[in-house]
């Protein structure tokens, strides 16, 4: 497997509170973890940098290739909701840094399993010879109401509530993440990302970009494109090839 990460300010921020990890434990094994931060001032980068390093480092600590999913799953959620508490704690401990909080998206991918846990809307796809498939299930208001039926597909995406997050990393004492397995074969591909990307990308046009790319080329390229469409946010793109 090999994996590439990239990570870019955009073109209206003055901070990027976006983070990301990569680990490649061995040859068949590759975890990554990214991060989309929130809050004022400095805080939401800090929300952002605490739980990736916190994440990766738990799972550099306990992560065996031969853990059974199980363990795998429960490694991943008990690392996310690590990493709430102490995000949790900071913002009642210092005032500049209350309300901060930060999106999340872990993966483990080792032989041809895949295993994602998430939380918010930074999200995880995969990519084969058929398409390009969202495995992750966005934490948005817009999510809320279109499972609800108020909304349509296509009203989601100019809703005057769509960049609310209704779940996140360390703006509650608790917070579930959301965990998914799914197999992956040989050639296809994982992609984790923030919505400082697919806010400006089409799934067409990420798929046109990513499948059967070099992956430093394609990484480099998708965070072009999406500073081309707006980049009105920060851009942070991890791919992984199987």
């Amino acid at each position: 497997m090999f994996s590439v990460g990239k990570t870019d300010i955009g073109k209206s921020r003055e901070e990027n509170q976006d983070k990301y990890r990569i680990s490649v434990p061995d040859s068949d094994t590759v975890f990554a973890v990214v991060c989309d931060g929130m809050g004022g001032a400095l805080s939401g980068g800090l929300a952002s940098e605490i739980t990736s390093n916190c994440i990766y480092e738990r799972i550099q600590l306990s992560y065996r290739r031969d853990m059974e999913p199980k363990n795998v799953k429960s490694m991943l959620i008990s690392s996310v909701m690590a990493a709430n508490t102490i995000v949790y704690n900071k913002s009642l401990e210092d005032e500049k840094c209350a309300g901060m909080g930060t999106t999340c998206v872990a993966a483990i991918l080792h032989s041809d399993l895949c295993c994602i846990a998430s939380v918010g809307d930074s999200r995880a796809y995969y990519l084969d010879g058929g398409g390009i498939y969202q495995i992750t299930r966005d934490h948005t208001m817009v999510q809320y109401l279109h499972s609800q039926g108020v909304i349509s597909e296509d009203e989601m995406k100019v809703h005057k509530m769509k960049n609310i997050i209704t779940r996140a990393v360390g703006v509650d004492a608790e917070v579930e993440p959301d965990y998914f397995e799914i197999n992956v074969e040989k050639g296809s591909y994982v992609l984790i990302c923030t919505d400082g990307l697919t806010n400006y990308l089409s799934d067409d046009t990420i798929y046109a970009i990513v499948y059967k790319r070099p992956l430093e080329q394609a990484v480099t390229e998708l965070v072009e494109k999406a500073n081309s469409c707006g980049g009105k946010d920060n851009i942070t793109a991890v791919l992984i090839a199987v």
